[in-house]
């Protein structure tokens, strides 16, 4: 399996990575840092806006600009840098994390303790006319969300569950209902993280300490495994023209100087080509 360096940059806490195919470009977070990334593969160029928040996730408007999941609640950032919040919510000690848009453009996004001490985080539906909704309450680190293609399931993952759960989902409503769990990941495999579905229903998954993606089938059976040369996975999506390359970010948080050494790409976003086949993902409407 090859396995390229996109972007090689020491993220602290690289995550959310999403192809933007209205520009050829993907957008990722390095959340710790405040930035948000637009890496444009065609000029081998990683532009960089730093916000004034942590940021969980950005991903591309339908009018433009990008929609941020920041520390107090989920903001619209036009080309030009202005931004604005469309929907407020800080609460002590929580911030923004993983983030989709669900088939309709409607945005889902996490939240989290900075200390994961306890299950004070949700997951909400958000309109683009500001509207929200909490979905998923008493979450302790939200992080994957994704649907199927027929829009018909959700995916969704907590990471300290080391469960993928599924959702029936109505695309019409936005409603979500009878919660099961697709599969678990042993206590040996690292944490589950971001996700992604591609063309076949199948969910890949980033493991956290894991140093690898896998694919999981829409029964939940393990049949693909790619060790990567980073220690923190976080989160992958498919990109490029034809939607056939794989990207993962990388994190450095927490690892050792030793670990470091061993393993100097971690932080980067690597890329995968010609591993699979994705879907273009919605846009949010706002």
């Amino acid at each position: 399996m090859e396995i390229e360096v996109a972007v090689r940059t020491p993220a602290v806490l690289g995550e959310g990575p999403t192809w933007d195919h209205g520009s050829s470009t993907l957008l990722w977070v390095d959340i710790l840092s405040s930035e948000v990334h637009r890496y444009a593969p065609a000029r081998d160029d990683d532009a960089v806006l730093t916000v004034p928040q942590h940021v969980g996730a950005a991903k591309p408007r339908t009018m433009g600009g990008i929609v941020a999941n920041l520390r107090d609640g989920i903001a619209l950032i036009d080309r030009d840098g202005t931004r604005r919040w469309l929907v407020y919510w800080a609460r002590e000690g929580v911030r923004g994390n993983d983030a989709g848009i669900d088939p309709s453009g409607r945005l889902w996004a996490g939240t989290m303790r900075y200390d994961q001490a306890a299950d004070e985080g949700w997951l909400a539906r958000v309109s683009g006319d500001g509207s929200a909704k909490v979905m998923v309450e008493k979450v302790n680190t939200s992080n994957g969300v994704g649907w199927s293609p027929d829009g018909r399931l959700m995916y969704y993952i907590d990471t300290p569950t080391r469960r993928i759960d599924v959702f029936d989902f109505d695309d019409a409503s936005g409603d979500v209902s009878n919660r099961r769990t697709l599969c678990m990941v042993g206590g040996t495999d690292g944490w589950p993280d971001g996700l992604c579905v591609d063309a076949s229903g199948c969910v890949w998954v980033a493991l956290w300490g894991g140093h690898a993606v896998r694919r999981y089938t829409p029964s939940g059976e393990l049949d693909r495994e790619i060790r990567l040369p980073v220690d923190q996975p976080s989160a992958c999506c498919f990109g490029g023209d034809d939607f056939a390359d794989l990207y993962v970010t990388s994190a450095r948080v927490g690892l050792s100087e030793d670990a470091l050494a061993a393993r100097p790409l971690s932080g980067s976003v690597l890329v995968l080509p010609g591993v699979g086949s994705g879907v273009p993902s919605a846009a949010f409407a706002g």
